[in-house]
């Protein structure tokens, strides 16, 4: 393949900004929004607690969310996705009160949200965590945090419910992700004062109201990453724009260590394509600034054909490697013993018919049915569409010989 190809909106700041919406007191207009099924469920959530959505202009959300009046989402839609759980931060600032069922998503290992109910207890939420989680406060006050993990997820929900909790917050041992800063950088468009984001620790001095705003969403980390390991596996010359070089070092270094040359330019990646396999690697993955959890896996298509044994040790969720069985399929020696795989690179992969179980396993299947003889079936799409804008469109347009059929 050859070309270029450009990197939609951030998907992890998508569904965290769109729930943050529901603080304003005017109508937000969020562009660069990626066109994936999560943005479009949140859509339909946020209306069904009363907000009017607008998604009818390409790349853009509207979101007037004066008329709410609900705390209560319906179920059917947050159980859809994860990030569902934002909505309890965002209705806590607003109301004061909310009752929201368990997120959904992808089964990936276990996902608890103590963390996030810990942090609004903090703040003088009283929580009660049954079929529903139902959290209730007179008053919110600023308080301390130290979350005894860090987490992404629950670093944004404490944002969002202590913007306009009285006095200040500080939260300790905070998520550094590209998102949590992006989330933070809406929310002060807005009128909140929040200072820290992107470091460990995050003061947030509470204010009376948010006001609407306008703003740009930064491109999407995980897919740049997904087309970076694309043009490495297919060895395809392939520039990628509108991305972040930055957000990417952990990837490029391993890339670099395969045996992979990498042009930066100020948005613009290309992967300078080698014929020759590429070097076993070592993977570990971590909190940001470390490796994605989220790349561990189309990664490990890459390495099922590189020379040598490589390993991964996920040590972020449990149950990160079911994607392996179906590579497994497709002629790729690997296995794995609780958080480590061992990939031992084989000369290539065979095209069959294989199932994406999860949206980053999805992509991994992807990245080999690419690099396989013959051709590749995969199910379980709806998995993928909830991450990447148009995969298959932009794949085409680089001659990749890919279609989506309706079986």
């Amino acid at each position: 393949m050859s070309g270029e190809v450009t990197v939609s909106g951030a998907k992890n700041a998508a569904v965290a900004i769109i729930p943050a919406a529901l603080i304003s007191d005017g109508v937000c207009v969020i562009d660069n929004i990626p066109e994936i099924e999560d943005v479009k469920v949140l859509a339909e959530t946020l209306r069904s607690l009363g907000a009017k959505v607008d998604l009818s202009v390409p790349g853009q959300i509207t979101i007037d969310p004066t008329e709410v009046k609900s705390i209560c989402p319906s179920e059917k839609l947050t159980r859809k996705m994860r990030a569902s759980y934002y909505l309890m931060g965002a209705l806590l600032a607003r109301f004061g009160s909310a009752k929201v069922p368990p997120p959904g998503g992808c089964y990936i290992g276990k996902r608890p949200i103590d963390q996030h109910l810990k942090g609004f207890m903090a703040l003088g939420a009283d929580v009660k965590n049954t079929n529903v989680v139902e959290i209730n406060a007179p008053a919110l006050h600023g308080a301390e945090v130290y979350l005894d993990v860090v987490s992404v997820g629950a670093t944004i929900n404490i944002m969002l419910a202590a913007v306009k909790a009285e006095g200040t917050t500080t939260i300790f041992n905070c998520a550094k992700e590209p998102h949590v800063v992006e989330v933070a950088n809406f929310l002060n468009n807005m009128g909140a004062k929040i200072k820290g984001a992107g470091t460990d620790i995050i003061k947030i001095r509470g204010v009376k109201q948010l006001h609407s705003c306008s703003y740009t969403l930064i491109p999407d980390q995980i897919e740049t990453g997904t087309w970076m390991v694309i043009a490495a596996a297919t060895k395809s010359d392939i520039t990628i724009k509108n991305c972040i070089p930055t957000h990417m070092e952990s990837l490029s270094a391993k890339l670099e260590e395969a045996g992979y040359r990498i042009d930066e330019g100020e948005d613009t990646l290309r992967i300078i394509p080698k014929e020759e396999r590429p070097r076993a690697v070592k993977v570990k993955t971590m909190v940001y600034p470390g490796f994605p959890t989220d790349l561990q896996q189309p990664f490990s298509a890459l390495l099922c054909c590189a020379q040598g044994t490589s390993t991964i040790t996920e040590t972020i969720f449990e149950q990160r490697y079911r994607h392996l069985d179906e590579l497994r399929k497709m002629g790729a020696t690997t296995d794995f013993n609780d958080r480590v795989a061992v990939i031992e690179g084989v000369e290539k992969l065979y095209g069959t018919d294989v199932e994406a179980l999860d949206l980053r396993g999805g992509a991994a299947l992807i990245v080999a049915g690419l690099m396989a003889e013959g051709t590749t079936t995969i199910t379980g799409v709806q998995y993928i569409d909830r991450g990447y804008e148009k995969i298959v469109e932009k794949l085409q347009s680089l001659g990749a010989d890919i279609e989506r059929v309706k079986m």
